[in-house]
């Protein structure tokens, strides 16, 4: 076999070249690297989506370092860098989980809730004597307002009807309200 120059070419008739594979070997090559990068297109992509979701769907109270807005763009324009940096930097850090067995005590030092040291105990408020007075002060000052009112609406309606008599009063004296010196000449 000779090559374009007229040289003596280095591989014999029916030798496969070592360097460049088979036009079907490179086509299987080729699907190969095709499906794999699918493979990751759809990863990346379940990946931020699930990231957008979860921005949205945080608490704007809970959100580290950065307005949840700000995530939000960053997450929607930059694709999986910010997702990444949403999942390392943004996302709310989880509580931890108490462990699944029986007699799971959580973590060493805490309380549960009816046994915290300084916690206000309730008591009966039939037995607490400043709390009933101050309970019939506020009924006694509300009752008062409510008679102050009471009254303070009855006086303005017997003046509103009073200035209604008033009114017609004065028009069953004055027969005709509309003549005047005028329409008299």
């Amino acid at each position: 076999m000779t090559n374009l120059r007229g040289g003596r070419s280095l591989l014999q008739k029916g030798e496969i070249c070592p360097i460049r594979p088979p036009a079907r070997d490179a086509l299987c090559h080729d699907l190969r690297v095709i499906r794999a990068e699918l493979g990751v297109g759809i990863l990346t992509t379940a990946v931020w989506v699930y990231c957008l979701f979860d921005v949205i769907m945080t608490d704007e109270s809970r959100i580290r370092n950065l307005p949840k807005v700000t995530w939000i763009f960053i997450v929607l324009f930059t694709s999986v860098v910010g997702a990444v940096a949403w999942l390392i930097a943004g996302r709310p850090e989880s509580a931890p989980r108490s462990m699944p067995y029986k007699g799971n005590t959580g973590r060493a030092g805490t309380y549960p809730e009816y046994d915290r040291p300084g916690r206000f105990v309730p008591t009966n408020p039939d037995d607490d004597a400043e709390f009933l007075r101050k309970v019939r002060e506020r009924a006694e000052a509300q009752t008062a307002e409510a008679k102050r009112q009471r009254l303070e609406r009855e006086r303005l309606e017997a003046e509103q009807i009073e200035r209604e008599r008033e009114r017609r009063r004065q028009r069953s004296q004055d027969p005709d309200p509309g003549a005047t010196d005028d329409t008299a000449r």
